[in-house]
């Protein structure tokens, strides 16, 4: 009788362990998250992209500081596994990229590849697309077509550049580009991404806004359900991005972001917008002098970022003209950027070569936080917003459904319009819906 306390000690364990993960996995089922556990229809896929993706990290993990090369941007790396192989698109390119937003490689390929289960996210979107969430919440992992694929990969320079150029652009941060392939089995194209919502914790309501009002509606959750409904462009009618000083960075910004993407022969991409209540001592936080440093260090920046006297957010006067957004003729972003600490803290103000540096990037100090980027604070609430699906290409196949729609829908407003249209709506949305 002695030795029976080890067995049921050890059996309690393993039974408070399922019942937390059977809590956690009714939670998941109320909120659209299904975890994709042994019985799930996607559990031999997901295994294997954790294989993969581990093994792809690990390449990356001990890469030599170096410029990156027009090599670099084609490059693919074929990885045999046991039972498919994995290809990698331009590793060291994402690679750097993930430094240069403030990610270890550690951390990627742990938040990845940890044991926990992928969660299936069931979208509203009308994309064919399967949709699946690291365990944390943290990355976005969704299949795509192979052109989709291919226009990424096409244009991967100049969105990596525009990154550079404007370190606080709302683009989704797209992080990593795979192609799998199992014996006997269809090749499945893949990209990681960083989830625009996250953390997610107090999220209140999340909408998907293209700027038009045909099929832009969404039925609400019933009250009192938690379960994520992505709401979309009549749902947010009557009410405000309210940011009041930042307001102004929004618009800038969104303008600099929908201009490349008009460039690119771009639309029906998405403006992703979610509303957080903000905790009473996160309001009207005062702007401390070691504040300032903290969140100028986080504010991603390959070179220098300057203080500027005034409010976070707040945009210079514009006297001065804001360079077009288009690629420098020379790549500098190396395969491991290292931030350095920003010039001009230590006086009380910055040299005027500064200043127009700051302003031409829009630049603003970012809050406190493990996905800065996409979080605005307004007075009362946070915000987080980003730019998605933008693969999207004007071809002669979308112009022929914009003239069939202009038929069906007269005198209304939808989403298939030219990438002109598109981006002066959804800039002329946000103005319209912002104070």
């Amino acid at each position: 009788m002695e030795g029976s306390g080890a067995p049921r000690t050890s059996h309690r364990r393993r039974s408070v362990k399922r019942m937390r993960w059977g809590g956690l996995r009714q939670q998941w089922k109320l909120l659209g998250l299904f975890e994709i556990d042994q019985n799930h229809e996607f559990y031999s896929l997901t295994c294997m992209m954790k294989e993969g993706l581990f093994a792809a990290i690990q390449n990356t993990i001990s890469l030599p500081t170096n410029e990156l090369s027009d090599d670099d941007f084609r490059s693919e790396v074929t990885q045999i596994h046991k039972a498919f192989r994995m290809q990698t698109f331009a590793g060291t390119v994402f690679a750097s990229l993930r430094e240069y937003l403030g990610m270890t490689e550690e951390e990627y390929q742990q938040s990845l590849c940890s044991e926990s289960c992928f969660l299936q996210f069931i979208s509203n979107s009308k994309s064919k697309a399967d949709f699946f969430l690291t365990n944390d919440k943290r990355f976005f992992l969704k299949t795509q077509s192979k052109r989709e694929i291919q226009f990424l990969l096409k244009h991967l320079k100049t969105y990596v550049e525009h990154l550079r150029r404007f370190p606080h652009s709302l683009l989704v941060k797209f992080l990593g580009v795979h192609r799998i392939q199992i014996p006997q089995g269809q090749k499945k194209y893949f990209i990681v991404m960083q989830s625009v919502f996250y953390p997610d914790e107090r999220i209140q309501a999340r909408f998907d806004i293209k700027g038009c009002e045909v099929s832009r509606w969404t039925e609400p959750a019933p009250e009192g359900s938690q379960v994520i409904v992505v709401l979309k462009d009549l749902n947010f009618e009557g009410q405000f991005i309210t940011l009041e000083h930042q307001r102004a960075w929004l618009l800038q910004q969104l303008d600099i972001d929908t201009d490349l993407l008009r460039r690119l022969n771009v639309l029906d991409y998405s403006l992703l917008l979610a509303q957080q209540p903000l905790h009473q001592d996160e309001r009207h936080q005062s702007l401390s002098f070691a504040s300032l440093i903290v969140r100028t260090k986080k504010s991603v920046n390959p070179g220098s970022s300057p203080i500027l006297t005034c409010v976070p957010g707040v945009v210079p006067d514009s006297d001065t003209t804001l360079p077009s957004p288009e690629p420098d003729s020379g790549f500098k972003l190396t395969h491991r950027t290292t931030s350095s600490f920003p010039p001009g803290l230590a006086g009380p103000g910055t040299d005027e070569a500064g200043q127009a540096d700051f302003k031409a990037q829009n630049r603003r100090l970012l809050p406190n936080l493990k996905n800065p980027l996409h979080v605005i604070d307004g007075p009362e609430q946070r915000y987080f917003i980003g730019i998605i699906d933008i693969f999207t290409v004007y071809s002669f196949r979308k112009k022929l459904e914009h003239l069939w729609k202009s038929l069906r829908h007269p005198g209304r407003s939808f989403s298939t319009v030219s990438p002109q249209a598109y981006c002066t709506r959804l800039c002329q949305w946000v103005q319209n819906h912002s104070k």
